[in-house]
Protein backbone atom coordinates (compact mmCIF):
# COMPACT_ATOMS: atom_id res chain seq x y z
CA UNK A 1 0.00 0.00 0.00
CA UNK A 2 2.71 2.30 0.80
CA UNK A 3 4.46 1.82 -3.13
CA UNK A 4 4.36 5.61 -4.40
CA UNK A 5 4.78 6.28 -0.94
CA UNK A 6 8.64 4.75 -0.66
CA UNK A 7 9.71 5.82 -4.46
CA UNK A 8 8.96 9.98 -3.01
CA UNK A 9 11.20 9.74 0.19
CA UNK A 10 13.82 7.81 -1.73
CA UNK A 11 16.44 9.63 -3.53
CA UNK A 12 16.07 9.24 -7.43
CA UNK A 13 19.26 7.86 -9.35
CA UNK A 14 20.76 7.20 -13.27
CA UNK A 15 18.24 5.42 -15.11
CA UNK A 16 19.20 1.96 -17.04
CA UNK A 17 18.42 1.26 -20.27
CA UNK A 18 16.87 4.16 -21.89
CA UNK A 19 20.09 5.91 -23.05
CA UNK A 20 22.31 8.44 -21.01
CA UNK A 21 20.07 11.02 -20.34
CA UNK A 22 16.27 11.40 -18.38
CA UNK A 23 15.46 13.89 -21.56
CA UNK A 24 16.63 11.34 -24.42
CA UNK A 25 13.69 9.87 -23.37
CA UNK A 26 11.20 12.27 -22.52
CA UNK A 27 11.50 11.80 -18.80
CA UNK A 28 11.84 15.11 -16.95
CA UNK A 29 15.27 15.77 -14.91
CA UNK A 30 15.57 14.03 -11.56
CA UNK A 31 13.10 11.62 -12.36
CA UNK A 32 13.29 8.35 -9.40
CA UNK A 33 14.71 5.23 -11.19
CA UNK A 34 11.78 3.28 -10.29
CA UNK A 35 9.55 5.28 -12.05
CA UNK A 36 10.90 4.99 -15.38
CA UNK A 37 11.68 1.30 -15.14
CA UNK A 38 8.32 0.85 -14.33
CA UNK A 39 7.14 2.41 -17.72
CA UNK A 40 10.36 0.04 -19.40
CA UNK A 41 9.06 -2.96 -18.02
CA UNK A 42 5.44 -2.26 -19.56
CA UNK A 43 6.48 -0.75 -23.15
CA UNK A 44 7.96 -3.79 -24.75
CA UNK A 45 7.85 -2.74 -28.17
CA UNK A 46 10.09 0.63 -27.11
CA UNK A 47 7.33 2.66 -28.54
CA UNK A 48 8.03 4.95 -26.11
CA UNK A 49 4.40 5.31 -25.12
CA UNK A 50 1.62 2.97 -23.14
CA UNK A 51 -1.86 2.10 -23.19
CA UNK A 52 -4.28 1.36 -20.98
CA UNK A 53 -3.88 -2.27 -20.54
CA UNK A 54 0.03 -1.54 -20.05
CA UNK A 55 -0.35 1.48 -17.63
CA UNK A 56 -2.74 -0.93 -15.38
CA UNK A 57 0.05 -3.03 -15.36
CA UNK A 58 2.70 -0.48 -14.46
CA UNK A 59 0.54 0.64 -11.57
CA UNK A 60 -1.39 -2.58 -10.06
CA UNK A 61 0.62 -4.62 -7.48
CA UNK A 62 0.12 -7.38 -5.23
CA UNK A 63 -1.46 -4.60 -3.02
CA UNK A 64 -3.05 -2.42 -5.33
CA UNK A 65 -5.04 -3.00 -8.13
CA UNK A 66 -5.99 -0.68 -10.83
CA UNK A 67 -9.60 -1.03 -12.72
CA UNK A 68 -9.46 -0.29 -16.42
CA UNK A 69 -11.61 2.71 -15.57
CA UNK A 70 -9.97 4.24 -13.43
CA UNK A 71 -7.14 3.90 -15.81
CA UNK A 72 -9.24 4.90 -19.11
CA UNK A 73 -9.86 8.34 -17.37
CA UNK A 74 -6.31 8.59 -16.47
CA UNK A 75 -4.60 8.46 -19.61
CA UNK A 76 -7.97 11.21 -20.80
CA UNK A 77 -6.45 13.40 -18.17
CA UNK A 78 -2.71 12.91 -18.58
CA UNK A 79 -3.26 12.29 -22.29
CA UNK A 80 -0.33 12.96 -24.69
CA UNK A 81 -1.14 15.77 -27.35
CA UNK A 82 0.28 13.65 -30.10
CA UNK A 83 -1.75 10.46 -29.07
CA UNK A 84 -4.89 10.79 -26.98
CA UNK A 85 -5.02 7.17 -26.76
CA UNK A 86 -1.85 6.30 -24.65
CA UNK A 87 0.85 7.96 -22.71
CA UNK A 88 4.42 8.97 -22.84
CA UNK A 89 7.30 9.15 -20.29
CA UNK A 90 6.25 13.23 -19.52
CA UNK A 91 2.89 12.16 -18.82
CA UNK A 92 3.95 8.99 -17.23
CA UNK A 93 5.81 10.72 -14.80
CA UNK A 94 3.27 13.79 -14.08
CA UNK A 95 0.91 10.95 -13.62
CA UNK A 96 2.65 8.74 -10.82
CA UNK A 97 3.28 11.95 -8.82
CA UNK A 98 0.04 12.82 -9.05
CA UNK A 99 -1.10 9.23 -6.93
CA UNK A 100 1.96 9.71 -5.03
CA UNK A 101 -0.02 13.07 -3.57
CA UNK A 102 -3.77 11.16 -3.89
CA UNK A 103 -1.82 8.25 -1.86
CA UNK A 104 -0.82 10.93 0.79
CA UNK A 105 -4.11 12.30 1.10
CA UNK A 106 -5.64 8.87 1.16
CA UNK A 107 -3.44 7.31 4.28
CA UNK A 108 -4.62 10.67 5.98
CA UNK A 109 -7.72 10.13 6.14
CA UNK A 110 -8.17 6.18 6.16
CA UNK A 111 -8.51 7.00 9.61
CA UNK A 112 -9.39 3.37 10.65
CA UNK A 113 -6.01 1.68 8.21
CA UNK A 114 -8.83 -0.38 6.35
CA UNK A 115 -7.06 0.21 3.15
CA UNK A 116 -10.85 2.01 2.10
CA UNK A 117 -12.52 5.64 2.41
CA UNK A 118 -16.43 5.55 3.30
CA UNK A 119 -18.42 8.61 2.11
CA UNK A 120 -17.27 10.62 5.57
CA UNK A 121 -13.49 10.05 5.07
CA UNK A 122 -13.93 11.06 1.51
CA UNK A 123 -15.80 14.51 2.55
CA UNK A 124 -13.30 14.99 4.93
CA UNK A 125 -10.56 14.16 2.48
CA UNK A 126 -11.83 16.62 -0.45
CA UNK A 127 -12.52 19.65 2.43
CA UNK A 128 -9.00 19.14 3.12
CA UNK A 129 -7.67 20.11 -0.43
CA UNK A 130 -10.12 22.69 -1.06
CA UNK A 131 -12.99 21.19 -2.21
CA UNK A 132 -15.87 21.88 -0.26
CA UNK A 133 -18.80 19.38 -2.14
CA UNK A 134 -22.26 19.15 -1.11
CA UNK A 135 -22.83 16.37 0.89
CA UNK A 136 -25.87 15.40 -1.87
CA UNK A 137 -23.40 15.46 -4.78
CA UNK A 138 -20.50 13.13 -2.78
CA UNK A 139 -23.54 10.78 -2.09
CA UNK A 140 -24.75 10.44 -5.47
CA UNK A 141 -20.90 9.99 -6.67
CA UNK A 142 -20.27 7.46 -4.36
CA UNK A 143 -23.43 5.72 -5.06
CA UNK A 144 -21.98 4.14 -8.51
CA UNK A 145 -19.99 2.15 -6.26
CA UNK A 146 -22.10 0.16 -5.07
CA UNK A 147 -22.31 -3.78 -5.17
CA UNK A 148 -25.76 -3.82 -4.81
CA UNK A 149 -25.62 -5.58 -1.06
CA UNK A 150 -27.07 -2.61 0.45
CA UNK A 151 -24.58 -1.95 2.99
CA UNK A 152 -22.02 0.98 3.63
CA UNK A 153 -19.74 1.83 0.03
CA UNK A 154 -16.45 2.16 0.81
CA UNK A 155 -14.06 3.29 -1.91
CA UNK A 156 -10.53 1.94 -2.59
CA UNK A 157 -7.18 3.15 -3.80
CA UNK A 158 -7.96 3.71 -7.09
CA UNK A 159 -11.60 4.19 -6.89
CA UNK A 160 -11.21 7.13 -4.39
CA UNK A 161 -8.13 8.37 -7.27
CA UNK A 162 -11.34 8.43 -9.85
CA UNK A 163 -13.62 10.14 -7.48
CA UNK A 164 -10.80 12.96 -6.28
CA UNK A 165 -9.95 12.96 -10.43
CA UNK A 166 -13.61 13.72 -11.74
CA UNK A 167 -14.63 16.59 -8.88
CA UNK A 168 -11.20 18.20 -8.87
CA UNK A 169 -11.18 17.88 -12.87
CA UNK A 170 -14.97 19.51 -13.60
CA UNK A 171 -14.39 22.32 -10.28
CA UNK A 172 -11.05 23.56 -12.09
CA UNK A 173 -13.38 23.67 -15.45
CA UNK A 174 -15.57 25.55 -13.55
CA UNK A 175 -12.97 28.46 -12.10
CA UNK A 176 -11.89 28.93 -15.75
CA UNK A 177 -15.39 30.27 -16.23
CA UNK A 178 -15.31 31.90 -12.98
CA UNK A 179 -12.55 33.87 -12.32
CA UNK A 180 -13.40 36.34 -10.13
CA UNK A 181 -14.25 32.95 -7.63
CA UNK A 182 -18.00 34.44 -7.14
CA UNK A 183 -19.65 30.41 -6.88
CA UNK A 184 -21.47 31.62 -10.50
CA UNK A 185 -20.51 30.88 -13.97
CA UNK A 186 -22.22 31.16 -17.42
CA UNK A 187 -22.08 28.63 -19.73
CA UNK A 188 -23.47 27.72 -23.49
CA UNK A 189 -25.42 24.28 -23.76
CA UNK A 190 -22.41 23.32 -25.72
CA UNK A 191 -19.75 24.10 -23.41
CA UNK A 192 -22.06 22.82 -20.75
CA UNK A 193 -21.86 19.33 -22.14
CA UNK A 194 -18.26 19.63 -23.48
CA UNK A 195 -17.40 20.40 -20.29
CA UNK A 196 -18.92 17.37 -18.59
CA UNK A 197 -19.56 14.71 -21.02
CA UNK A 198 -15.67 13.53 -21.23
CA UNK A 199 -15.58 12.92 -17.66
CA UNK A 200 -18.66 10.66 -18.39
CA UNK A 201 -18.09 8.42 -21.42
CA UNK A 202 -14.12 8.67 -21.82
CA UNK A 203 -12.90 5.79 -19.91
CA UNK A 204 -16.02 3.94 -19.71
Amino acid sequence: MAYFNRIFKTQPSAPHGYGESYEQWGFPPGTHVDVIRSFQMVDRDRSGFIDDAELQQALSSAYQRFSLRTIRLLIFLFKNPNDPLRIGPKEFAALWSCLGQWRGIFDRYDKDRSGKIDLFELRDALYGIGYAIPASILQLLISKYENGGGGRVELNFDSFVECGMILKGLTDKFKEKDPKHSGLATFSYDAFMSMVIPFLVSYD
